[in-house]
């Protein structure tokens, strides 16, 4: 993946006494932590529930109330960066994230968890658009090209490190149980904020336009009747007011959309500027990039389902299944940039194709294993999912970033990231309840069988979908 052609229109920047390379690190923290955040906490929800005498809905919107305020906010997150300053935004961000950490960690009910977790949510969004923003501020030529691969590595290996971590802290039975699970992120985030303050570079868009606040409200609307109604659906019986919703996603998107449409022809500056999607280039990295976040966040929901509830893993057990896809992400990793430059968009395509072949043969152990599926038989085809994995993602990040504006880069960054955020939210909520529905209320082995193959099939056809949308992307970003 390389980022040669992402030139950066000029920026305000603030000299401090640190070069780029020495900010790095402390950015991707940003970039870390929300994603480890997003999927941490799967593995904890027994425990939680146990812990905090919850409902299931309770637990759900745990989660999905964490999902909902960090995708409806990032594009606004990343326009506040633009305009104040991405590392004010991101300082602010981090800070507000150690703290709702903190509260998390220590809440004393399930009332007071939520309630944080949906501020770690809106802080999280707050500082995660920032580092793709400063990255290309800060960077230019191949050292935005490495930059670039970091943050695409960080960003999706936080996923598959987030099961493997909590089952390993869950096991380990620290003070409070899951309480750990959030406290980590308390010295991290100190040690990241006071580093931060003279390390990462003051960068802004030269010019600043008003914040879209009606825009705002239109996109975070849209998202939150999409993914209120799969979240919680399910669980209340889906009631008339889940497919009420479902049915208004269509026509407030359009007006949002429209509303935006009228501010970008008058002059002024949207939210989200329509004639993004007009660039052909973009337009098809986003397509493939939702449709391969939608197939990431449904399979990882559902295998943890499928490993902790249909074959009786522990976390620990659950969470070691993931060390083989997290040490093979790494490794592609490493090589994804210079196959992308020699192979173009044929190398994303056979990527996706891998990983559509990993979670079907995952799925085809799985259900045939039954009652007797080990950890080692649940591991292997994992190794191959995050072959791919790694191998898709990260240049499609890549092939993204050439498509969106560089002279506006907190908005590349918000547009990217809610991108993925909301697609992975789509993804875990839609085929979680598919599962759900399929084996039932009383499931038995056989019920969770055919659910494993219903939702396996579903995500092997999305990441084919992928490999088909990569075809498209006609243009190298080498």
């Amino acid at each position: 993946m390389t980022a040669s052609v992402l030139t950066s229109a000029p920026v305000s920047v603030k000299p401090v006494s640190s070069a780029p390379w020495r900010a790095l690190p402390l950015l991707l923290i940003g970039a870390f932590l929300p994603m480890l955040d997003a999927f941490i906490v799967n593995v904890a929800l027994t425990s939680i529930g146990s812990s905090l005498h919850a409902s299931s809905a309770a637990l759900e919107l745990t989660v999905a109330g964490y999902g909902l305020a960090y995708a409806c906010t990032l594009v606004a997150g990343g326009r506040l960066g633009d305009k104040f300053g991405r590392r004010r935004l991101f300082l602010i961000g981090m800070a507000g994230f150690t703290i709702t950490s903190a509260a998390c960690g220590l809440a004393p009910g399930i009332g007071v968890l939520i309630a944080f977790r949906i501020l770690q949510g809106f802080t999280a969004a707050l500082m995660y658009p920032q580092v793709l923003g400063a990255i290309q501020a800060g960077f230019s030529g191949a050292d935005r090209q490495k930059a670039v691969a970091a943050f695409g590595a960080t960003a999706g290996a936080s996923a598959a490190i987030g099961q493997l971590l909590g089952g390993v802290l869950l096991s380990a039975d620290l003070w409070g149980g899951w309480r750990p699970l959030f406290l980590i992120n308390v010295p991290i985030g100190i040690v990241g904020f006071i580093l931060s303050i003279r390390m990462i570079p003051e960068t802004k868009a030269e010019k600043s336009a008003p914040i879209d606040v009606r825009g705002g409200i239109g996109l975070a609307a849209t998202i939150s009747l999409l993914l209120i109604p799969l979240t919680f659906g399910r669980t209340s019986g889906w009631p008339l007011w889940a497919w009420l919703s479902l049915a208004a996603v269509v026509p407030v998107g359009a007006i949002f959309i429209a509303a935006q449409r009228r501010m970008e022809n008058a002059g002024r500056t949207p939210l989200l500027p329509p004639s993004l999607l007009r660039i052909h280039l973009a337009r098809q990295a986003l397509i493939a990039l939702a449709l391969f976040a939608t197939c990431i966040g449904g399979f990882l929901f559902t295998m943890t389902l499928i490993l902790q509830v249909g074959h009786g893993f522990s976390p620990i057990e659950a969470g070691l299944t993931m060390a083989p896809c997290t040490l093979s992400f790494f490794g592609m990793a490493l090589y994804a940039g210079k196959l992308t430059a020699r192979f173009g968009a044929k190398f994303l395509v056979a990527s996706a194709t891998v990983f559509a072949g990993g979670v079907a043969l995952f799925g085809a152990i799985a259900a045939a294993a039954g009652s007797s599926l080990t950890v080692v038989e649940a591991a292997a085809p994992l190794a191959i999912v995050g072959f791919g994995w790694a191998g898709a993602l990260l240049p499609l990040i890549g092939y993204t970033l050439t498509g969106l504006p560089a002279n506006r880069a907190g908005l590349a960054g918000g547009v990217l990231s809610t991108t993925m955020q909301v697609s992975l939210a789509l993804g875990a909520a839609a085929l979680g309840s598919l599962i759900y529905m399929v084996v039932g209320s009383h499931p038995d082995a056989m019920a969770w069988r055919t659910g494993t193959l219903v939702v396996v099939g579903v995500e092997t056809t999305l990441a084919l979908a992928t490999a088909f949308a990569c075809s498209r992307l006609r243009h190298s970003i080498a």
